[in-house]
């Protein structure tokens, strides 16, 4: 199954996913990335789960990639008494000095900056939401007095969020700079930055990075907050892929909205040719269900519909009863949509003269060529992956096979729609080597007796520059 689906799953690990048979389950049902998620994280836990995915992956044979997840600037409120309830019209005061255990009448906040930042009027969402206050005082330095507009169950350490708050807290928290050089030191193949408002954010992070290791982690810019979306340009400029956070986004802007802003997204991640992630509650029944819901179906493939490369779940595996049946049901969902002829990622032909353009160029008509002669394979070699990112935002209806002597791609590429990857360092001859990887595609059963293959390569072979290659072989 997993070779014949193309979106990609992200499955984020957890209590539920502890074990190395529970995590080869969820490979062979269809898993390609597993997530980490650092807002819950134990650094000692996360290496004996890196060290378990690569041990299946060597047991099986296969390339999964691994997804650091950073916080971002969490707001939370602190430890509420059991049973607090808030009606509309109460009074709730917001400390921001030493923690202590709130009640309905007086919480901790655990943003210093929280009575500086805000403004009356200005809306506090809590739980997701699901409480919603008005501030109607703040003495500027450590309490903040706020009226309840809509109430419910006051409950500890819930999230916070500002819609209408210019907040100062930078993406990059101390948390975050420890989470990310903890990060640096261990196999995880991409990070992902959280509440990213600015293109500053990711330039931060690869700062960061670059003061730590000589190699590269890719950066997925999450899209959680408006001003994200007013420099969405800017942001895409810098990140090397997207995360609609629909968790979060939800809440900072109204609900309504995240249907078209995740459709805008897609497309301006597809025109840039960088993967996208959807995430939050798309199969979330599957927490306690066998069966989801339609609309988690209809969720699920409407995202596949809109051109997403991946998509994601987080309490359905990390907490769930069943994480493996949801990836059975969820790769089922992906297999059933993504041939449909109804799905139109942007498809212009690359314009910009730059040093990569030959190669832009290539990968374009291969896929071109693949649709026009029904390919079964696009083979490319590769030293950077950027062949493989190309070729998989032009969607061919073939087969993508990666081939890298580079191990440090290997997994990372794994997220990329469509793209399978091998290990391959023996560049003889590019005869040779073409001749060599399509015994490979063929032994893997990915093509046949008669089938066209297209392959893509760098002359000389040996050099490992640039594709400016293209062949078309007959098995």
């Amino acid at each position: 199954m997993n070779f014949i689906k193309k979106t990609k799953i992200v499955a984020t690990i957890g209590p539920a996913t502890s074990t190395e048979d529970v995590i080869e389950k969820m490979i062979l049902s269809g898993v390609n990335v597993f997530r980490v998620n650092f807002s819950h994280a134990n650094y000692t836990d996360v290496s004996k789960r890196i060290k378990m995915i690569r041990n299946v992956d060597e047991k099986l044979k296969t390339n999964t990639a691994i997804l650091g997840d950073l916080q971002g600037p969490k707001l939370r409120v602190g430890q509420i008494e059991e049973g607090s309830f808030v009606n509309p019209g109460d009074s709730v005061i917001f400390s921001t000095e030493e923690p202590f255990e709130g009640n309905s009448k007086k919480a901790y906040m655990n943003y210093k900056n929280f009575p500086k930042d805000v403004s009356k009027g200005e809306k506090i969402l809590l739980d997701d939401g699901k409480l919603i206050l008005e501030v109607t005082y703040t003495n500027n330095t450590n309490e903040v007095k706020a009226k309840v507009v809509q109430g419910g169950n006051f409950k500890s350490k819930k999230g916070v969020n500002l819609p209408n708050t210019n907040i100062s807290l930078p993406a990059l928290t101390k948390k975050d700079i420890k989470d990310a050089e903890f990060i640096f030191t261990q196999d995880i193949d991409w990070i992902a930055l959280s509440f990213v408002r600015f293109s500053q954010d990711i330039i931060d992070l690869q700062k960061l990075m670059a003061k730590h290791i000589d190699r590269k982690i890719p950066i997925i810019a999450k899209i959680e907050k408006p001003e994200a979306i007013e420099n969405i340009d800017k942001i895409i400029a810098y990140a090397d892929g997207l995360m609609v956070a629909r968790g979060d986004l939800g809440v900072e802007v109204p609900a309504q909205e995240v249907p078209l802003i995740q459709k805008r997204l897609v497309h301006l991640a597809k025109k840039s040719r960088i993967p996208i992630i959807i995430a939050t509650q798309m199969m979330e029944t599957m927490i306690d269900s066998l069966t989801p819901t339609r609309a988690e179906v209809n969720d699920v493939a409407n995202s596949v519909m809109d051109g997403a490369d991946a998509v994601m779940l987080s309490g359905e595996t990390s907490v769930g009863k069943y994480p493996v049946e949801v990836i059975n049901t969820m790769a089922n969902i992906l297999i059933s949509v993504e041939n449909s002829e109804l799905i139109n990622v942007p498809q212009s032909p690359p314009k910009i003269r730059t040093k990569r353009f030959i190669t832009k160029s290539i990968c374009h008509h291969a896929a071109l060529l693949a649709n026009d002669i029904s390919a079964k394979a696009i083979s490319t070699l590769t030293n950077s992956g950027y062949t493989a990112f190309q070729i998989s935002a032009w969607r061919p209806q073939s087969h993508i096979l990666v081939f890298t002597s580079n191990k440090k791609i290997l997994n990372q590429l794994s997220l990329l729609w469509g793209v399978k990857t091998f290990y391959y360092n023996n560049f003889i001859s590019t005869d040779k080597t073409v001749e060599e990887i399509n015994n490979i595609a063929s032994e893997k059963g990915y093509v046949e007796k008669d089938d066209f293959v297209i392959n893509l390569a760098a002359m000389p072979i040996k050099s490992k520059g640039m594709v400016n290659t293209l062949r078309v072989s007959t098995i």
